[in-house]
C-alpha cells in the first residue's frame, strides 16, 4: 500500500516537472504513465485465456492515417442470439489479464469480445493515446455488429476502460446498456484524490478521459459497480460518475471489493443488477429473458 501511494505521488510530481521538457514530451510521458502499455499479462492471465478464440480487427485509422490491426479474445455462447458484450480493459496488462473477468461475464450470459488497444499485446505496436483508444473501441464495436447483425450489444469497461466505454456509448446510438467497474469522472479527479493531489497539475494533463462530462449523454441504462475497499480509484469517484448520469441507472457498492477482485466477489450483485436494470437474466444455458429496447437517446 505504501509503495502504491509513493507511485501515485511520483506520477503527479513527474507530471509537474515534465512541463519543463516541453509539451510534446509532456504528452508522450503521460501516455506512457496512464496506459502503461504492455505485451505481457499478469502471471495467471495467459493460462486463464487458454481456449479463448483469437480474433483480428483491421481498419484504417483516421487518427494516425495508418492501418491498424487489433487483437481480441472471443468467448461465444451456445445460442447465436445471446447478448454481446464488448470488454474494454484498463491499464498495464494485455487483454489476457482480463480473461477471468471475461469468463465471469460469460457466466452471466454474455458472449464476450475483449480487445487490446494499440500498444498492448499483439495489437499494432505504437504508443497509445486517449483518442486512439476511443477509435479502437469504436472499431471493435462496429466489428461486433458486422459479425452478429441484429444481436443486442452492451459495453463493459474496467478502470481506465470505463472512461473508454462511456465515450463509446456517448457516440453511438445502438448500445443496449453500459457497465463500468472501478470507474472515475476524469484522470485529473483521480490524480487529485492521491496524497499529492494538491499539486496544481490538473491543467497540464493531456490524457484527461473525462467520462464525467460525457456520461449524461448516454442513451441506455448505466450500471456502475465499485469495490468498497478500492484504494487505487476511490469509491466516491465511481459514485460521482453515477450521480452525473441520467436515469435509468444503478450504483452497486461491493463490500470488501478491491480494484482487482470486485468482479469476482460481486458476481451475485452483478446478476441481480443485470435483471433489474437491463431486464437480462440467464434462464439456463440456452435461454435468455430480454426486455424491450433501451430508451431513445435524447439529442
Amino acid at each position: 500500500m505504501k509503495r502504491r501511494v509513493m507511485r501515485h505521488g511520483l506520477w503527479a510530481t513527474l507530471l509537474a516537472l515534465s512541463v519543463l521538457a516541453g509539451c510534446a514530451t509532456l504528452d508522450e510521458q503521460q501516455r506512457k504513465w496512464v496506459f502503461q502499455p504492455s505485451k505481457q499479462s499478469w502471471w495467471g492471465g495467459a493460462s486463464a485465456a487458454e481456449g479463448m478464440q483469437d480474433v483480428w480487427i483491421e481498419f484504417d485509422s483516421q487518427e494516425s492515417g495508418e492501418p491498424v490491426r487489433l487483437h481480441g479474445l472471443w468467448l461465444s455462447q451456445p445460442r447465436a442470439d445471446a447478448p454481446l458484450l464488448l470488454y474494454l480493459h484498463g491499464a498495464r496488462w494485455d487483454v489476457r489479464g482480463s480473461a477471468l473477468r471475461m469468463r465471469r461475464m460469460r457466466e452471466l450470459g454474455f458472449a464476450v469480445l475483449g480487445i487490446d488497444y494499440r500498444g498492448f499485446g499483439q495489437s499494432t505496436d505504437t504508443l497509445p493515446s486517449e483518442s486512439m483508444a476511443y477509435e479502437d473501441a469504436r472499431a471493435a464495436w462496429d466489428w461486433l455488429a458486422a459479425q452478429n447483425p441484429g444481436v443486442p450489444r452492451y459495453v463493459f469497461g474496467h478502470s481506465l476502460g470505463s472512461a473508454i466505454a462511456v465515450h463509446l456509448a456517448s457516440q453511438v446510438d445502438d448500445e443496449r446498456g453500459v457497465l463500468v467497474e472501478g470507474s472515475f469522472t476524469s484522470v485529473p479527479d483521480v490524480v487529485s484524490s492521491f496524497k499529492w493531489g494538491w499539486l496544481p497539475v490538473g491543467p497540464l494533463i493531456t490524457q484527461r478521459f473525462d467520462a464525467g462530462a460525457r456520461v449524461d449523454k448516454l442513451g441506455s441504462p448505466l450500471l456502475v459497480v465499485h469495490g468498497s475497499q478500492d484504494s487505487l480509484i476511490q469509491p466516491q469517484l465511481g459514485r460521482a460518475l453515477y450521480e452525473r448520469a441520467r436515469d435509468p441507472k444503478r450504483f452497486v457498492l461491493v463490500d470488501g471489493g478491491s480494484h482487482h477482485n470486485t468482479n469476482s466477489i460481486g458476481q451475485a450483485q452483478y446478476r441481480e443488477a443485470l435483471s433489474e436494470l437491463f431486464g437480462l437474466r440467464p434462464a439456463g444455458e440456452d435461454a435468455w429473458l430480454v426486455r424491450a429496447p433501451s430508451p431513445t437517446r435524447a439529442n
